[in-house]
């Protein structure tokens, strides 16, 4: 056997072998427990979610996951850690729209890579944001009419949100680009104050998560006049889409599973496969579907299109509405 030959035989073997290894370590994973990083505090959506998949996992594969929260800088402080941590499957974390996508444009600087981003295993949930007006300060029953009526006092009206550069606030500032109105920001630490000062009358209206703004809603304290999610919702099933109104108009509040940039792709894809197993089973879409969730469940290479159009969205609205950059 010539040396060409022997080279050629060497090469096909060790690719064989790779493969065989990599097959290996997707099918004994995991043998220990795994981390999942939320980048924000115990008790929001981001951590019902993570600790919903994680507990299915648990089950699943056989071994623990173990919820860690790592809350600050709107997710940037957990996210630098899931960044840093060994790519090999056994530290995960959670992030959203506001983590994933609008961070990467409204902060001059991330404690990772921008480029390389994270491994993206699974969009769990999206969840529609309703816009909701004082019906004593916003004498309006439609986004036509709160439109028309905000252009006859240009500056002098204002909308609450969760903070600064939140899904909540940047949904403001879409609604005011696509339509050219004029009102003011004020931003809270959390949407709880943000929206029982909108029911108090101290700010004139918002954008909140349908969960918890449904509540004022049915108790009559706000006016609900649009869900920003592109069907209706069903905790709202009465409450029209703001698309109806404002073509392609959609701001919602999503959640999904990351890994860190250089994980194998075989161990993102098992933990995709089983995240979307659990999305999709009935129990668990019933539990989702009765907290005004909309169950997604998909595949890393359909999550990571939907991240890189929605961060050219939010982009866009960052720059045309003059945002602070943070």
């Amino acid at each position: 056997m010539n040396l060409k030959r022997l080279m050629t035989l060497a090469a096909a073997t060790a690719a064989i072998s790779v493969a065989g290894m990599t097959g290996s370590r997707a099918q004994d994973y995991p043998t220990k427990t795994v981390t999942v990083v939320v980048p924000f505090a115990a008790g929001g959506n981001t951590d019902t979610f993570g600790r919903l998949v994680a507990e299915e996992l648990d089950k699943r594969l056989g071994q623990r996951f173990i919820v860690e929260n790592k809350p600050g800088a709107g997710g940037n402080i957990g996210l630098g850690d899931l960044a840093r941590s060994k790519p090999d499957g056994y530290t995960i974390g959670m992030g959203t729209v506001s983590s994933n996508a609008i961070n990467q444009t409204l902060y001059k600087n991330l404690p990772y890579d921008r480029e390389k981003g994270f491994a993206p295993i699974s969009l769990i949930a999206s969840l529609p944001n309703v816009l909701v007006v004082n019906p004593d300060k916003i004498k309006a029953n439609t986004v036509e009419e709160l439109v028309a009526f905000l252009k006859t006092e240009p500056g002098k009206h204002t909308y609450a949100s969760s903070g600064v550069g939140t899904s909540i606030h940047l949904a403001g500032e879409l609604l005011a680009t696509k339509t050219g109105i004029k009102i003011t920001h004020v931003p809270y630490k959390g949407s709880s104050q943000a929206i029982l000062d909108v029911v108090a009358g101290h700010v004139d209206m918002m954008f909140d998560n349908i969960p918890t703004a449904a509540q004022q809603v049915k108790a009559g304290k706000v006016k609900a006049l649009a869900v920003t999610s592109l069907e209706k919702a069903n905790l709202l099933a009465d409450v029209p889409t703001m698309a109806s109104v404002i073509p392609g108009f959609e701001a919602t509040s999503w959640h999904g599973l990351f890994a860190p940039p250089g994980t194998p792709p075989e161990i993102v894809e098992k933990l995709s496969k089983e995240v979307q197993a659990i999305v999709a089973d009935p129990a668990m879409k019933a539990k989702l579907e009765a907290m005004g969730v909309t169950p997604v469940g998909n595949t890393s290479a359909e999550f990571q299109a939907f991240i890189d159009k929605e961060t050219a969205k939010w982009a866009d609205v960052i720059k045309a509405a003059n945002v602070p950059l943070q």
